[in-house]
């Protein structure tokens, strides 16, 4: 399968590009724990099989100093000892909240409480967020067929500035 659409080089994707960055930031300065958003990001990536964001944040956790042991363990984190409470809570909601069309209830009341125990307001709402901003991503880069293997540690940030 070869690529379909070069987003980034195109006018249009390229803004749409910017605008994803400009929402990470802002999900940067949420006070949700980076380590959590990068499990968060590659739990939904690995959900609905986006190669090049599965790159890119294993790569971008790596850089950030997220252990090998811990990514590799995110597929099978309900059957792992290595997350916290918390970081449960949120894969938990992360894979709820990709598989709307899996479960009538969308995300569950026990997964919603478990993410209220442990995040505050300004960290659900950046969960949230984020849940809905990498599951738009994921779906982007998959109906282009954009692979996974080329990205470079920090080329995302370099490229939508």
């Amino acid at each position: 399968m070869e690529p379909r659409f070069d987003l980034f080089s195109n006018e249009i994707g390229a803004k749409i590009a910017k605008r994803f960055a400009a929402t990470s930031t802002v999900l940067g300065q949420s006070g949700l724990p980076h380590s959590v958003q990068e499990l968060v990001s590659l739990r939904a990536s690995q959900i609905n099989g986006c190669g090049w964001c599965i790159d890119y944040h294993v790569k971008e956790a790596t850089a950030a100093g997220e252990t090998a042991l811990r990514l590799h363990l995110v597929a099978a984190w309900r059957e792992s000892t290595v997350f916290t409470e918390a970081e449960q809570a949120a894969l938990a909601l992360a894979e709820e909240g990709t598989r709307l069309a899996d479960a009538h209830q969308g995300v569950s009341d026990e997964t919603w409480a478990q993410v209220r125990k442990h995040f505050d307001d300004d960290q659900v709402a950046a969960l949230v967020s984020l849940v809905a901003l990498i599951n738009a991503a994921n779906r982007l880069a998959v109906i282009v067929h954009q692979k996974g293997g080329s990205y470079e540690t920090g080329a995302f940030a370099a490229a939508t500035q």
